[in-house]
């Protein structure tokens, strides 16, 4: 059976590695048209090479080398279904059974006048890690920044430019960041926390236009009529599905590419989509947990692990965003603010403010169904192992918040939350023969994600090192 995957990102490449590593019958072949130049990256962890937290040595990964898997460093140019055939840019032709989009998503720009004459310098979005180099090589020449967009992505930028020693302004168009994950309250405490990182804030506003000089950002307008002076503008103004080819090739686009609860396009059964560039019915949340959570199922899928389609979507745990910032320490999980409540959920609610610090725990039926964490490190933690074990909560769910709880509250197996990876499995991993953090990533996958694990995963190898030594 032949496979082609078109993009080789973290869920695509995924995607590819589990179903060969899974094909116990060596009945498969997997080719992956990458669609970007280079080696293969963390691109979760871009904005920690912008902040200078990681190198770009350090979030390269090793592909998988194995004799039914190719990859193709060439990107893919058109698809013919009727013939079932994907040829690359470079003339190559390949053949598939099944095909699988997995071209994630672009960077979105707004249309403003100043770029009718080309992209001045100074302009950068963070999606590549092209983009990323580019960040850093302009922020070791310039004074000012400003980061249009106050999501995750915005305030990781903010924060690691900050750290660079810009003086960094932040433009979002509501009054308070995170808005898609955070109520009014939360998202207050938010930007009373980046103004004391000394981070302008320039709320319910817009960036109107840039201001060119010789073809440089040198200001930005602003809708309100006020004016930035800045040589460096990065737009986390969020992404848009790449969706052209499959376009091109005759299938549903509506949001992304359109798939049922299988993955599979309504118009060809040999035809998937998963990742950001996909639209299933249950929605995307941009995570990469959920590209992965897709992966698994489609590696199953083909392998005929599982049965006959699904007529709905598997409920997933796979919507956990942690910021990964210096000074800010923020996690949701589930439902937030006011969205999506019914009238018998719980709420406990713990907001101050002046220490920067605000909880919410949403409960239904005895079991967490969503969380604000602000500044609440270890309840942050312990929270999202019961969130995505879907775990029962006590019966009143304020005991998760005295400090009597949290001093008695059992400790959790679970390190690396994105691959499911517990501690158990890093010391087996150690106990084999990994030494390093790259060793016991490529054993266990942890830390290949989000890698807010990677610090424990250090913290484990070191412990377990000296055990060892001293046995």
């Amino acid at each position: 059976m032949r496979v082609v995957v078109i993009g080789a990102g973290m869920v695509g490449a995924r995607f590819a590695e589990d179903l060969i590593s899974q094909d116990a019958e060596g009945r498969i072949t997997v080719t992956v048209l990458k669609g970007e130049p280079g080696p293969s990256y963390n691109r979760v962890l871009l904005s920690d090479v912008v902040s200078g937290r990681a190198s770009v040595e350090s979030i390269m990964t090793e592909p998988m080398e194995h004799p039914r898997l190719r990859w193709v460093s060439s990107p893919a140019a058109a698809v013919d279904r009727a013939d079932r055939v994907v040829f690359d840019a470079g003339g190559g032709r390949h053949r598939y059974d099944f095909l699988v989009f997995a071209t994630g998503a672009e960077a979105v720009v707004p249309q403003w006048s100043a770029l009718r004459e080309g992209r001045p310098e100074g302009l950068h979005v963070l999606r590549s890690l092209s983009d990323a180099t580019s960040i850093v090589e302009a922020a070791a020449n310039a004074r000012h920044a400003t980061v249009v967009g106050g999501g995750v992505l915005g305030l990781e930028v903010a924060t690691g430019l900050s750290d660079r020693r810009l003086q960094v302004d932040m433009v979002h168009p509501v009054d308070s960041v995170m808005h898609r994950q955070l109520g009014a309250i939360a998202g207050g405490v938010v930007g009373e926390t980046i103004g004391e990182l000394g981070i302008g804030r320039h709320f319910g506003t817009t960036v109107r236009d840039l201001v060119c000089v010789s073809g440089r950002v040198v200001a930005v307008t602003l809708s309100d009529g006020r004016s930035l002076d800045t040589d460096c503008v990065v737009v986390t103004a969020g992404t848009a599905p790449r969706t052209a080819l499959a376009a091109s090739c005759g299938l549903p686009i509506d949001r992304g590419i359109v798939v049922g609860a299988d993955l599979a396009s309504p118009r060809d059964r040999r035809v998937f989509a998963i990742g950001d560039c996909a639209a299933p019915p249950e929605g995307g949340a941009g995570l990469v947990a959920q590209g992965w959570a897709q992966a698994d199922r489609l590696a199953s899928r083909l392998l005929r692990r599982l049965p006959a389609p699904e007529t709905a979507a598997p409920s997933l745990r796979d919507d956990v965003v942690k910021v990964k910032s210096r000074g800010l320490d923020v996690v949701t999980m589930g439902i937030t603010g006011e969205s999506s409540r019914e009238a018998n959920d719980r709420v406990i609610t713990l907001s101050d403010p002046t220490a920067g610090r605000h909880v919410e725990i949403i409960t239904r039926s005895g079991r967490l169904i969503g969380a604000t964490c602000i500044g609440a490190g270890d309840l942050a933690t312990r929270l999202v192992v019961t969130y995505t074990r879907g775990e029962m909560m006590p019966t009143d769910p304020a005991h998760v918040m005295l400090p009597i709880r949290q001093a008695q509250e059992a400790s959790t197996d679970l390190v690396c939350r994105c691959s499911g990876v517990g501690r158990r499995d890093i010391a087996a991993a150690i106990d084999a023969g990994a030494a390093s953090l790259r060793e016991v990533s490529a054993a266990t996958r942890a830390g290949t994600g989000c890698g807010g694990c990677r610090d424990e995963v250090c913290a484990i190898l070191a412990d377990l090192t000296v055990v060892s030594a001293n046995a």
